[in-house]
């Protein structure tokens, strides 16, 4: 098998082509939970919350030279896209509701073998 068969077999496998459109979409979906929490719901939300803390300018904390308000700052961050995250799941798995499969009935074979077995133990019971 040569190199470019072998190559093209896996580069064009669904496996792969699956991956990578999920990863350009994952990207994407990235960007539009990114500008909701820093375009939206920070002003809104957050902006007043640390003003009413008195901590406006978080990210300039430091003690001792440690900025440990950056890091506080990227834990709230976190925080809020992990939280728009849930609510946008929450609400696409309420949208797109799973309806359970209901178990199939016995098969042709599943009733006559069931038909047999009554049959040998009416026999048995004479």
């Amino acid at each position: 098998m040569g190199f470019v068969k072998e190559f093209r077999d896996f580069a064009f496998k669904g496996n792969v082509l699956d991956l990578a459109v999920g990863v350009i979409i994952g990207g994407a979906f990235g960007k539009i939970v990114s500008s909701l929490v820093e375009d939206v719901i920070t002003p809104l939300l957050l902006n007043p919350a640390l003003k009413a803390a008195g901590a406006e300018n978080i990210s300039k904390l430091s003690w001792n030279g440690v900025t440990y308000g950056n890091f506080l700052s990227a834990v709230i961050s976190f925080l809020c896209i992990a939280m728009v995250l849930f609510w946008i799941i929450k609400g696409a798995n309420k949208v797109v509701k799973r309806e359970d499969a209901a178990p199939a009935g016995p098969t042709a074979d599943q009733q006559l073998l069931t038909e047999i077995r009554d049959l040998l133990k009416s026999k048995n019971n004479i």
